[in-house]
């Protein structure tokens, strides 16, 4: 085994410490059974297509099965797994390279070759899916050679799970009473496994060089807020940590408070919902609201547009267990990495700079138009207050054409920061808008120019980057100036030491994923709003995300 140092280093994503031995996960298909498999006996390449086929059915319906049961961010990645397995460009590759040479599982190989190459060259959020493609390329082998799907180990005791990258099968199907922790080699704080790990609120460090050479069975600490793997720690000093950890999250999940400083300044805690069974479990959460309705996650799988009346009973289901509180519903931000059917353009060079989002009712204003009369029916139906926000917007004269549009049938209008000109521009995006909501996760990487999936660059994609600070604060400020809200809705307002930071900016509300509300609201009953402004200066005069996580834990201890 190779020499590795005592604690390891990498991207903090989900806060919390845990100890426990090393599950290294090297999940592959039985090399035994592929060599057994050969070519395969087929009569034709018919025949082995009518074999891919069935792979795809048992691989496909294994994710759609999984996405049944489970809900929130892991149902969303689970379906778009097993929508991209059926994809019929990637069976076009097959059926080509197979009726070439008759070898299935080389064609497999080479088909999804072609699309990673393609994928990885878009760059951006489609990267993203080359993790995906290899999963289910696995999954199909072992489908056709006749052996179980390769995953994660399943732990019998509490392990910390370690693997080079998870798929989002493996990560949707954890058990947190066994995993007590994740630790990657590769990705970063916005890949699916970070965006699983928070919903269930499992301590999660990523992008962490060297981790797969610890040996299976290696005690370790993980620390979940400093972004350290600490190997052989004394166990006595170990256990002590974790249960005041523990003692401390305890106290978190028995919060219900509304969310405030602890000298009473006032901070809206929203839910990030995907679909109504997913806003049903969110409105028992203590929010005011939800932040964020992410309305695009409805369709993955849908070939043609629903009609009106249809959209309006799938968003009536959203905001029906809001009434008395509010829900903001983002219009449809298909493209890049969620591409829907029949909204999205095919063969962009590099899609998460394409049309997506706002950009894709440019040349297709009817989409827009019909989603808006969907919410407008889906209010009037059950009476909830609803604000309306675009995804994707660069410019004033975008954010006031939505705003009319939006107006027009008597919705409060909005647009997200995402792109760093709405941010440099917010003062007048404010002048024709009614609030602003900042998505982290793109407004991250469009100022790093950084790919969200790049480990090297994992540094980059991190919201603590100061430059990215900067850009919050400018937003924050001309909200102030303007009185209208400012938000948080990306993955950042889920870090409890970063919404004290948000808080300091002038962010008057942060919407997450409903299992993180507690441990945020918690965190900010704690501090002053002097001290949260504090944090945020010491946080904008850092000169990198580690350092600023330093400075605002002194700033606040202090």
């Amino acid at each position: 085994m190779v020499t590795v140092a005592t604690t390891l280093r990498g991207t903090p994503v989900v806060p919390g410490l845990a100890h426990a031995p090393a599950l290294v996960a090297r999940a592959g298909v039985d090399s035994d059974a592929v060599a057994r498999f050969g070519t395969g006996d087929f009569a034709d390449g018919d025949a082995a297509l009518a074999a891919y086929d069935a792979a795809v059915d048992q691989v496909a319906g294994g994710f759609e099965a999984k996405a049944g049961v489970a809900h929130g961010a892991a149902a969303e990645v689970l379906t778009a797994s097993a929508g991209l397995a059926r994809d019929k460009g990637l069976r076009g590759a097959v059926a080509k390279a197979v009726r070439s040479d008759g070898d299935l599982l080389a064609a497999v190989h080479a088909a999804v070759d072609q699309f990673v190459s393609i994928f990885t060259g878009m760059g951006g959020l489609m990267a993203e899916r080359a993790t995906d493609l290899r999963d289910i390329e696995r999954r199909l082998v072992a489908r056709i050679v006749g052996v179980p799907e390769p995953g994660a180990p399943a732990p019998v005791a509490p392990s910390v799970l370690v693997a080079e990258d998870l798929a989002p099968a493996d990560t949707a199907g954890l058990d947190p009473a066994l995993v007590v922790a994740l630790v990657t080699e590769k990705g970063g704080p916005t890949s699916h496994t970070a965006i699983i790990a928070r919903q269930l609120a499992i301590p999660c460090v990523v992008g962490t060089a060297g981790v797969l050479d610890v040996g299976d069975g290696t005690p370790l600490l993980v620390d979940g807020v400093a972004g350290t793997v600490e190997l052989d720690p004394d166990p006595e000093r170990a256990e002590a940590a974790v249960a005041a950890d523990r003692a401390a999250r305890e106290a978190q999940a028995s919060w219900t408070g509304t969310g405030a400083t602890a000298d009473g300044t006032s901070v809206k805690l929203l839910a990030n919902v995907a679909d109504g069974p997913s806003a049903a479990s969110s409105a028992d959460a203590p929010v005011e609201g939800v932040g964020l309705f992410r309305t695009e996650l409805c369709f993955l799988n849908r070939t043609e547009e629903p009609g009106v009346d249809e959209q309006a009973a799938i968003y009536a289901d959203v905001l029906r267990p809001f009434a008395g509180r509010y829900v903001v519903v983002r219009t449809l931000d298909a493209g890049s990495d969620k591409p829907i059917t029949f909204a999205t353009h095919e063969g962009e060079e590099n899609p998460a700079l394409g049309v997506r989002g706002l950009r894709l009712s440019f040349d297709n204003p009817g989409l827009l138009e019909r989603q808006l009369d969907a919410v407008a029916a889906a209010a009037a139906e059950t009476g909830t207050e609803t604000w309306v926000m675009a995804p994707m917007v660069a410019t004033v004269a975008e954010a006031a054409s939505f705003a009319e549009a939006v107006r027009e049938r008597g919705l409060k209008a909005g647009v997200m920061v995402e792109v760093p000109s709405s941010a440099l521009l917010a003062e007048r995006v404010l002048e024709v808008v009614d609030f602003l909501s900042i998505g982290t996760n793109d407004l991250t990487q469009y100022t790093m120019a950084a790919d969200r999936m790049a480990t090297d660059l994992a540094h980059l994609t991190d919201p603590w980057q100061p430059a990215v600070l900067h850009l919050v604060a400018m937003t924050a400020r001309a909200g102030r100036a303007a009185g209208k809200p400012v938000g948080v809705c990306g993955e950042a307002a889920a870090d409890p030491l970063l919404a004290c930071v948000l808080v300091g900016l002038g962010i008057g509300s942060l919407s997450m994923a409903a299992a993180a509300v507690r441990a945020v609201g918690a965190q900010l009953g704690t501090v002053t709003d002097e001290a949260c402004r504090a944090a945020a200066d010491a946080a904008l005069a850092a000169s990198d995300p580690m350092a600023a996580r330093d400075a605002v834990r002194v700033a606040l201890a202090g």
